[in-house]
């Protein structure tokens, strides 16, 4: 599941220099969706790169042209949203009664014409009526965002075990910690958050809270070395992350995909070499470098741009951004480590350069390449699985 944080910036919260100080705050921290009135999408568009989802205001203003792009009735051109979303000033936030039959629901009418004029539904829970109706809605939202007044935890509880795979849903909250709470319920959590804050500091922790909501937490475990040696010179990579990495954080390599080595960042400082914080000498070209979401690249792969999985000693990960990756040629250590398994044991390696700026995790604390000796304790990740094209499969493939 991708989580997601929306951004309510519509008439409601404030006069347009309001909604676009908010609206900023959210650009800055990194929102995925602000949601405002179709008539500021324009503005909105031109603050900066972000998904909009607009209050659907004038259901007849437009139509499809030829070629089935939206246009004006009189031909003219307007910015378009990425989601139009119907229950303002409708049914859904309840300046029309709910009809007593749902067939009858202009918001649902809206959502269902053929047009696919609206992708989403907008809806206060003021009671289960309105509950319900935000039930229905999902049936044919691809977005369903719920605002609970009274009570916030159990019609989210309800709405995620009964719709919870038919649409995003997205849940209102007003802070870091509500949304913390949203995307805990169930075990299963809210698709989204709409945050309604002019805070800055909220807008920047809830963001916070939506990352780490993503982020896979790895059981990481040890391994005895069994052998270090020099092996000669080899193509070694650098990988150059934009951001700055913890002392605790480094990168998970090695020559085999079942058996990851974790090499920490150049975080510590030396008599003889700057620290790097953003700096991980994660190799040789040809060892794999875990990716977000399970996956591996080989090093020589890494350009600038691309994505790498970043991991701290207790196996919590997060993202980063390659900003440069530097391959140079330097003499190498193999290094070899036995790792306990259900059915016994198994053989991992790596090349790592042989440079006392190079540290992994041990038993004994923080130890530089140049040190490890037969019998030391190094943290690795391990996964009894075979890798096609950086992609885990179950198949027999030998290693060596």
């Amino acid at each position: 599941m991708t989580r997601s944080v929306w951004l309510k910036a519509d008439d409601t919260v404030g006069d347009w220099e309001t909604r676009k100080q908010r609206i900023t705050a959210g650009l800055e921290s990194g929102v995925d969706w602000v949601l405002v009135d179709e008539s500021d999408v324009a503005r909105v568009r031109e603050l900066g790169d972000v998904k909009i989802a607009a209050f659907l205001q004038d259901t007849e203003a437009y139509v499809l042209d030829a070629e089935g792009s939206e246009t004006e009735n009189d031909g003219g051109a307007e910015a378009h949203a990425d989601a139009y979303i119907v229950g303002k000033d409708g049914e859904g936030d309840g300046t029309v009664d709910l009809p007593s039959d749902f067939s009858g629901s202009a918001d649902l009418t809206t959502l269902r014409r053929s047009d696919n004029r609206a992708q989403g539904a907008y809806v206060r829970i003021f009671d289960q009526d309105y509950e319900s109706f935000a039930e229905e809605a999902a049936h044919d939202a691809d977005f369903t965002l719920v605002v609970g007044e009274n009570w916030k935890i159990i019609p989210l509880e309800n709405l995620i075990a009964r719709i919870g795979d038919e649409t995003d849903l997205v849940t209102g909250v007003t802070s870091a910690e509500e949304a913390k709470t949203a995307f805990e319920t169930l075990e299963l959590g809210a698709d989204g958050v709409l945050l309604d804050t002019d805070s800055p500091d909220e807008i920047r922790k809830t963001v916070e809270v939506r990352d780490a909501a993503e982020r896979e937490s790895l059981d990481l475990t040890w391994a005895e070395v069994t052998g270090v040696e020099r092996t000669g010179m080899a193509d070694r990579v650098c990988v150059d992350t934009g951001s700055l990495l913890d002392h605790d954080e480094g990168m998970l390599v090695g020559s085999m995909g079942r058996g990851l080595f974790f090499v920490h960042a150049e975080t510590a400082e030396s008599p003889y070499v700057a620290s790097r914080p953003f700096r991980v000498n994660a190799g040789a070209v040809h060892a794999y470098v875990r990716t977000p979401g399970g996956g591996t690249k080989y090093l020589s792969e890494l350009k600038s741009g691309d994505e790498v999985q970043l991991v701290d000693t207790d196996g919590q990960t997060r993202e980063a951004i390659v900003g440069r990756v530097k391959i140079e040629k330097r003499p190498m250590f193999r290094v070899e480590a036995r790792v306990q398994t259900e059915s016994g044991e198994d053989r991992i390696e790596t090349l790592l350069q042989n440079a006392e700026t190079i540290k992994v995790p041990t038993s004994e604390g923080r130890k530089a390449v140049t040190d490890l000796q037969v019998g030391d304790e190094m943290l690795v990740y391990y996964e009894d699985t075979a890798r096609h094209f950086g992609e885990a499969v179950e198949e027999s493939i030998i290693e060596k």
